[in-house]
């Protein structure tokens, strides 16, 4: 993890480079190449260091121009973007196995509660901007997540802070429909949704982090920022954590309450 701004995939850059080389080999230069794919000098440039995703129609024009007889084509196949963030891939895993798994959220609606528009919107607003093909890739991914709060044999319990439950990432009704959906999904026993009401001093306004209890009964400890994830082992951090999360469900409402709030914002809305 770091806290500097996150390298390009490795996967740019080595096609870009790849590129590079089949492209000196057979004496073609940038300007050629650029004017054949229709993309400027910069552009060709930026791709084969890697800064930018190589475009399958650079990838197929390189591909004949150089003689690489589909050897540039197929890395294609190596240019999907990826369905997470690198800093965030190590606790999907954790979370796809956790037994149980305790969520205090400050801001946003957490992951597994949002709707397909509240998570496209969100992702779409991220800069730098994500292309297109991103966005979908990993609002698909978020969606697809939901399916482990059907695991009846899982427990799952929510804290959301209410600036998060009353902010709207969208419009009104995109706002309604998440709303209605967080009712929804705390209704099965194994899932407790509950608001934080907005006041006081807490120990949520460090920020979010999330608890789980993984099959072997380890628990650990996960925390997300800009540009980072945090997954803990440690006791001592993980034990730091779980004493914040306690203090934080006593000033929480309960369940039945936060059900309450929620159908309340509904109705204002």
């Amino acid at each position: 993890m770091t806290n500097s701004e996150s390298p390009p995939p490795m996967a740019w850059r080595y096609c870009g480079n790849q590129i590079k080389l089949w492209r000196t080999r057979a004496a073609i230069s940038r300007e050629e190449l650029g004017k054949e794919a229709g993309y400027e000098f910069e552009t060709v440039r930026s791709m084969e260091m890697g800064r930018r995703k190589p475009t399958v129609r650079l990838l197929e024009v390189a591909d004949e121009m150089c003689g690489a007889h589909g050897l540039l084509v197929a890395a294609q196949d190596y240019l999907k973007p990826e369905r997470f963030p690198s800093y965030s891939q190590d606790y999907m895993r954790y979370e796809a196995e956790a037994l149980v798994l305790s969520w205090y959220e400050a801001q946003f609606i957490p992951g597994l509660l949002q709707t397909e528009e509240y998570a496209r919107t969100l992702i779409g607003s991220y800069s730098p901007p994500l292309d297109d093909e991103t966005v979908e890739e990993r609002v698909a991914a978020r969606v697809a997540r939901r399916h482990l709060l059907e695991k009846q044999t899982k427990s799952f319990n929510f804290v959301i802070a209410e600036s998060a439950i009353r902010h709207p990432i969208g419009d009104v009704e995109e706002h309604r429909r998440q709303l209605h959906h967080l009712l929804a999904a705390g209704a099965p026993r194994h899932i407790t949704i509950q608001v934080l009401r907005a006041g006081g001093a807490h120990p949520g306004l460090g920020g979010p982090f999330v608890l789980l209890e993984s099959p072997e009964h380890e628990q650990l400890a996960y925390e997300e920022g800009q540009m980072m994830g945090l997954i803990y082992a440690e006791p001592v951090k993980v034990s730091i954590l779980a004493q914040r999360h306690a203090m934080i469900l006593r000033q929480a409402l309960r369940p039945e309450e936060s059900a309450q709030f929620i159908g309340m914002l509904v109705e204002e809305l």
